[in-house]
């Protein structure tokens, strides 16, 4: 259910069609909750079904149109419930850690590519998560410039502030994945050092 409140914080920031929402989701809430598009669009209908969006024929070109949603009240009322719903956290399902856990099994290579992948894995997120937090801290991430010209309900100073932090968190998170894996490998280098 959390995609549904990931494309409503989206669409508190303006009324978007489908395609433009998919491209914002991909470039901003995409790095706190993966969904393919696939799921995005039967999601929308969803949604307009719950009454939590409306959608509307925009014109689109000479002769056609495209569909654009908006948050209707009752997906306001909704999505400030479920900001204010205590989290449910979802189990452990963490391949690398679980692969680490039983290196004794692996050929010392193979463990070291997996250490080595994860490292390069986090080191590519850490780029992306700090352009991101870079664009936020100039205020110039397009859909957060959007909400701070549209939004009035909120301090534009704590709409900057609440996304640094998540933004910190992420490269805090990749830092400590980064740093794992490199005591992975020394512990590898130690146990089975190389010929």
């Amino acid at each position: 259910m959390s995609l549904r409140y990931a494309l409503l914080a989206l669409l508190t920031a303006q009324p978007m069609t489908g395609y433009d929402l998919a491209k914002a989701f991909h470039v901003s809430v995409g790095h706190v909750w993966h969904a393919p598009d696939s799921q995005i669009y039967p999601e929308l209908k969803r949604m307009v079904a719950d009454g939590l969006l409306v959608d509307e024929a925009v014109p689109w070109g000479p002769t056609s149109t495209k569909t654009q949603y908006s948050v209707t009240d009752d997906g306001l009322d909704a999505f400030r419930a479920w900001m204010n719903e205590p989290i449910e956290y979802a189990r452990e399902r963490d391949p690398a850690h679980l692969r680490a856990a039983y290196f004794e099994w692996a050929d010392p290579d193979a463990a070291r590519r997996h250490l080595k992948g994860h490292i390069a894995q986090y080191e590519v997120r850490r780029v992306q998560w700090q352009a991101q937090l870079d664009s936020i801290r100039r205020r110039s991430h397009p859909i957060l410039a959007r909400r701070l010209e549209t939004d009035t309900d909120h301090d534009p100073e704590a709409v900057v502030a609440f996304k640094v932090f998540t933004y910190e968190g992420f490269l805090d998170r990749a830092e400590g994945e980064i740093a794992w894996a490199r005591r992975g490998l020394e512990l590898l280098d130690r146990l089975h050092p190389r010929a």
